[in-house]
């Protein structure tokens, strides 16, 4: 162990571990636009707006401190759902895709402290707390990228070291979101096997409701 991570180990109780360096990300902007256009953070899971169920697993998989981008109806969702605890931030361009809410989040995390952000998406239910906690443990350092994996192929949630965040802001354009800088940085990249415990559908149309509960 380093002098700078025994260091951050000895700090006040509310830093005590590498992890809670990392901040999760939960991009939730989506408009639902093959959903008749209901914004997706506003879909009802268990009972409550599925932006909340987003956020729970992120608290329950380790990350302390969550940003939740919102676009679509995010006065609604404001109102609708309960995100005390969270940093919310509005992404006026959101109708542009998912890669500007992953620049809207990075950019509000500058000056946090955070060395990482741990990047999941409102729209994946199937995805719980135990892949999300496999990915943060896999963290190392600001220069670290790591992805789940299900059968070997790249998925979410992604976890992005701060020394990335420039490279990925510059490049991610429309639904794209990180995937150009993930595929040029291929040979970095530390995937996490998570099929055993997770699913990565998505809630794009209306048959995929059915995975709602």
């Amino acid at each position: 162990m380093t002098h700078h991570q025994s260091r951050n180990r000895a700090q006040d109780a509310t830093h005590p571990t590498r992890e809670s360096e990392v901040v999760g990300l939960l991009l939730a902007a989506g408009g639902g636009r093959r959903l008749g256009g209901r914004p997706k953070a506003l879909l009802t899971h268990r009972g409550r707006p599925l932006v909340e169920h987003a956020v729970g697993v992120l608290r329950a998989g380790g990350c302390a401190r969550i940003h939740v981008v919102l676009g679509a109806e995010s006065a609604a969702v404001r109102a609708r759902a309960e995100l005390a605890d969270c940093v919310l931030v509005d992404n006026p361009d959101w109708a542009e895709g998912m890669g500007s809410s992953l620049r809207a989040g990075l950019e509000s995390l500058t000056g946090t402290g955070a060395d990482a952000a741990l990047v999941s998406l409102v729209d994946q239910p199937g995805i719980g707390p135990q892949a999300v906690a496999r990915v943060l443990a896999a963290h190392g350092s600001s220069g670290s990228l790591v992805a789940a994996a299900y059968d070997g192929v790249r998925g979410h949630p992604v976890l992005f070291g701060a020394d990335h965040w420039p490279g990925i802001a510059a490049t991610a354009t429309g639904d794209r979101g990180a995937r150009a800088y993930l595929k040029a940085h291929g040979d970095t990249l530390t995937l996490v096997e998570c099929g055993d415990v997770a699913r990565p559908y998505d809630i794009d149309t209306e048959a995929d409701l059915v995975h709602l509960e």
